[in-house]
């Protein structure tokens, strides 16, 4: 133990300085969330983690660690491959070290680096220079990603000077202890002082950043001025509005990133995709299981995947629809943009031809239901052109209907993660649930009166009052603030309210039907006549989301929430009458959660409420005010003084009024001055009492007489070595009072 506590002391910087590499490096972790599959993630923030306390905790020579880190980083990689499913070891020991070594790359790899990384960080930058050009160079490289990709990394950028500031301190204190031994020593027993100065500081930094207003940039960075000047890259963007960084309002699209939805968004038209099918239909893309109370999480990652090719047929891990029709589809690109997924109409069941470029693959998710396509990241490539068939569920609506919960899902086990709602989910929410659903007896009925419900009692717009917003939770800020919205809003609201019902549901984005393309012949034709099927033309404007709800042996069945949308499948159900918002009991909110926030405020921008900073601003400002005020607590009592007597102190008066004050410390010590007594028969007394307080009694006494008695007056230094003797005095007395324990 004492080993071990000797190489935590004599390592206390070299460990500081990991800690703020390991900040860094969860950075770059964050940033990779929009390329990396979620084991590779897993893996990473493993490693450097491990890494960073191995090298802060264990007492053993360095060559020995590096060995032991290895071994872990390897049993990590292991693990996490096991854990996402990325390969399931079978057979003999020599046959799972096989199956391994084929599986590791190059995780193992990303992993190593990771690793190597971390060490040779910690080795190289251990001068201020060092530490200054490496944390620019972190933050360099944030910022030019930040202005070249869609991708939002100023929590990132922050971060990272956050950490280079702790790491600047951190070598400025290991070069203080280093020439300044004796001034390290004392700054060690006062260590609060050091705290106070920097909470001040941080406080500081803290009130100007909070109450700072959101003002556009006076300059627009490259990537932002291009796209406004050209239109070329902004079609890529998210259609929740949370990729660009410069614009209030993004343009619709197909979604890349779903952790955070909201915002607003303009209307794209540009072309993606021409599909000619016989039925129209909802061009699915990829599902999401995992609500975060913000958005969705891109959970499981490459887990349970399958390589796939042309002419397989696709199974699914779920019951499907007893009766199907088979639906071909071919689609057409017609942009560049690449896709992490192939769109077809639910559920694809085999990929009848596809233009497969060189080096990408078809990967099926058997539990989502999904295709996947994967591709080279330094040239990506996507499909031309693919040919798709897909079972389309013929719902028996009157035979589901009448299916109560038990028989629906009492022999049909179902996964936990589709009735996954987050701890902190508003209890207001589930009860708008129970009292919408309230007539309803079976699981159908509650969907459809769910359903109707958001269709009938909230607005669709592409751009909501983002001001009315106070709730943290997305899907409770939509129902009883927000109250308008878009796909995202109506479709996370209906996966949510079902299942706070226990009804399993998921959520999916794909595209809706696009326009179909009609000859003169059919324009010729009466508006209720055109036949169902064609051509249709996908363009940005038509990336959706919507819910699918499981029914046991009858499968997913999907289920279309938004107004204005009409989905095939289980949408306006002919018997099904739209049901009007139940009254509910209005709680009572506290004032904070009443007032709104600055216009212009994005969901994606989630910060405190006004109430909230005038609270924290007030704390801060009454600490840092009783810090202030006990730092100048002698000045302050001279003028309080002074202000008794109607002038300013002079340096005798001072001493006199230091004098007085360290009589009262002794009294508080229970060292009394009778009332008889001067002080030179007092101080005589307590040093025969007590010798160890002569030192400081004696000086202290002779600046009273001087002060008090003596016509010479009193400078400045003398009045302020009353202080310093003061203070060496309740030193002295501590001193004796431990003795005395």
């Amino acid at each position: 133990m004492s080993a071990w506590l000797s190489y935590v002391k004599h390592s206390f910087f070299y460990s500081l300085s990991v800690f703020w590499i390991w900040i860094m490096g969860l950075q770059w972790i964050s940033f990779m969330d929009f390329t990396w599959y979620e084991e590779t993630k897993s893996i990473v923030w493993l490693t450097i983690t491990f890494v960073a306390l191995a090298e802060m905790l264990l007492p053993v020579k360095r060559i020995y660690r590096l060995f032991l880190e290895a071994v872990v980083i390897i049993y990590i990689v292991y693990r996490e491959l096991v854990r996402y499913w990325v390969y399931t070891p079978s057979g003999a020991f020599a046959d799972r070290i096989r199956q391994f070594m084929d599986h590791m790359s190059p995780y193992v790899w990303i992993a190593l680096g990771a690793w190597l990384l971390m060490v040779l960080s910690a080795l190289l930058v251990g001068t201020k220079r060092r530490i200054l050009l490496f944390s620019a160079m972190n933050v360099i490289a944030f910022c030019i990603l930040d202005s070249f990709t869609p991708v939002h990394l100023w929590r990132e950028v922050a971060w990272t000077a956050f950490a280079a500031l702790g790491w600047l301190v951190t070598e400025h204190f290991r070069r203080f202890q280093a020439r300044f031994p004796a001034g390290w020593r004392r700054l060690r027993k006062y260590p609060l002082k050091v705290f106070i100065h920097a909470a001040v500081l941080f406080s500081a930094m803290f009130i100007a950043g909070v109450s700072m207003p959101n003002v556009p940039p006076t300059l627009t960075d490259p990537y932002t001025a291009w796209v406004d000047t050209t239109g070329g890259a902004g079609n890529a963007a998210d259609v929740s509005g949370e990729l660009v960084p410069a614009k209030e309002s993004s343009s619709s699209g197909y979604s890349r990133n779903d952790t955070r939805l909201g915002g607003r968004f303009d209307f794209d038209y540009s072309p993606v995709m021409l599909i000619q099918s016989e039925k129209r239909s909802y061009w699915r893309g990829e599902t999401r299981q995992i609500y975060t109370g913000s958005g969705w999480s891109d959970q499981g990652g490459k887990s349970g995947y399958e390589e796939v090719a042309a002419g397989t047929g696709l199974q699914s891990e779920t019951p499907r629809a007893a009766e199907t029709e088979k639906l071909v589809q071919t689609v057409t690109m017609l942009s560049d943009q690449v896709y992490p997924v192939l769109f077809g109409a639910y559920h694809v069941s085999e990929i009848k031809q596809i233009d497969k470029p060189d080096g990408g693959k078809i990967l099926w998710d058997p539990q989502q239901s999904a295709l996947h396509w994967s591709t080279s990241t330094k040239q990506p490539q996507y499909p031309k052109t693919y040919t798709v068939e897909s079972d389309i569920p013929v719902v028996p609506e009157d035979e589901i209907r009448g299916k109560t919960f038990k028989q629906l899902y009492g022999s049909h086990n179902v996964d936990d993660g589709y009735l996954q709602i987050p701890k902190d989910f508003p209890e207001r929410a589930r009860k708008l649930a129970e009292q919408v659903t309230a007539s309803a007896k079976t699981p159908y009925e509650k969907i459809g009166l769910l359903q109707n419900y958001l269709i009938n009692n909230f607005q669709y717009t592409n751009q909501p009052d983002l001001s009315k917003k106070t709730s943290k939770d997305f899907v409770d800020g939509f129902l009883f603030e927000i109250k308008e919205g878009y796909c995202d809003y109506f479709s996370t609201s209906m996966v949510m309210m079902a299942r706070s019902l226990d009804i399993p549901a998921r959520w999916v984005k794909g595209y809706a039907p696009g326009l179909q393309q009609m000859d003169s012949d059919l324009m010729n034709r009466q508006s209720g006549d055109v036949p169902d099927g064609g051509t249709y033309t996908v363009t940005n404007a038509d990336a959706h989301s919507w819910a699918e709800i499981y029914f046991g042996p009858y499968g997913w069945i999907p289920v279309e929430a938004t107004p204005g949308f009409n989905m095939p499948l289980l949408t306006h159900a002919e018997d099904s009458k739209p049901v009007t918002a139940p009254e509910m009991e209005e709680e009572p909110e506290p004032e904070a959660q009443k007032e709104t926030h600055a216009a212009g405020t994005s969901e994606g921008q989630k910060g405190l409420s006004g109430a909230a900073v005038a609270s924290i601003t007030a704390s801060i400002i009454v600490l840092f005010a009783a810090y202030a005020a006990w730092v100048m607590r002698i000045p302050l009592r001279f003028f309080l003084v002074g202000v008794r007597k109607g002038r300013k102190l002079t340096a005798d008066q001072k001493v006199i009024v230091l004098t007085e004050r360290w009589i009262r410390d002794l009294k508080r010590k229970g060292i009394r001055r009778d009332s008889h007594e001067t002080l030179r028969e007092s101080v005589k007394r307590w040093k025969r009492e007590m010798p160890a307080l002569s030192p400081s009694l004696d000086p202290l006494l002779a600046l009273f007489e001087k002060a008090r008695y003596s016509p010479a007056a009193i400078t400045e230094d003398e009045w302020k070595h009353v202080r310093t003797l003061s203070r060496e005095l309740r030193e002295a007395i501590k001193k004796t009072e431990d003795l005395a324990a």
